[in-house]
């Protein structure tokens, strides 16, 4: 009897409660971001879209461990519609800029050499005065990073930014990540900005094709925040400055400065 009592006490001693023996749920396959972020203006492959005048940026992303994902962004814009009293911009009202994109992302088995391919499609709502070109632009990409190191083609599929007959435009884009520190954050960036077809006799190669380049850094702060600031430019000839020339006189090329703070969530 003694022996029974005491394999009965060890027994009740050992066992797990129901509740601790339950399986955690298992993570979701889905993800949503999202970002929002304030910049003292919005360059664009080095042309400013603002005029030089601040901008309000933001969107939102879903993705699915598989590596599809979908996105949009949005930010305030002004190139558009900038021009003095008397002469007719090419939009009579548009302000903003949204981006729509889809793709896939994932990785060359274990080489660490990453990958992504996708469609962005450019709207630029608002009115357009009589004989221009629509600002929409559809883009494909294809991307490929290692470490800190990324490379990324875009080819238009259609009219370009606004140039008529520009389908086949690409963008080529070279970036480096480098961290400094776990929080600090040094940012390059070298593109290529190539434009096809032509208007008039005139090839758009010779009026708007350019590069540019970067140079930043960015410092990651609690709360997914993150403070920064970065230098770029353009290298252009006379007439491709020109092209780039607002009605208001104002060369969106040139050599401009950037900070901004910009939050994940």
């Amino acid at each position: 009897m003694q022996k029974t009592l005491i394999a009965a006490a060890l027994a009740s001693a050992l066992a797990v409660p129901a509740f601790t023996a339950q399986a955690e749920e298992p993570a979701s396959p889905h993800t949503f971001t999202g970002n929002v972020g304030l910049f003292s203006q919005y360059v664009f492959r080095g042309i400013s879209q603002t005029n030089e005048d601040p901008a309000l940026q933001g969107g939102f992303d879903y993705s699915h461990e598989s590596g599809f994902y979908v996105g949009t962004w949005a930010s305030n814009i002004s190139w558009l519609k900038d021009a003095p009293a008397g002469v007719d911009p090419a939009y009579s009202s548009s302000s903003v800029e949204i981006d729509v994109y889809g793709g896939y992302r994932g990785a060359f088995g274990e080489s660490g050499i990453g990958y992504d391919v996708g469609l962005l499609q450019y709207i630029y709502p608002g009115d357009r005065n009589p004989g221009i070109t629509k600002a929409d632009t559809l883009e494909a990409y294809a991307a490929v990073s290692w470490s800190f190191l990324s490379a990324k083609y875009s080819y238009s599929l259609g009219d370009t930014f606004g140039v008529n007959n520009s389908s086949g435009t690409w963008y080529l884009d070279l970036s480096a990540n480098y961290p400094i520190t776990e929080a600090l954050t040094l940012n390059l960036h070298y593109g290529i900005q190539d434009f096809s077809g032509s208007n008039a006799g005139v090839k758009n190669d010779d009026i708007a094709s350019y590069e540019d380049w970067k140079i930043g850094l960015s410092y990651a702060l609690p709360q997914g925040f993150t403070v920064g600031a970065f230098y770029t430019d353009t290298s252009m000839n006379s007439t491709e400055q020109a092209f780039y020339t607002n009605l208001k006189g104002k060369y969106l090329g040139d050599d401009q400065y950037v900070v901004f703070l910009t939050k994940t969530f």
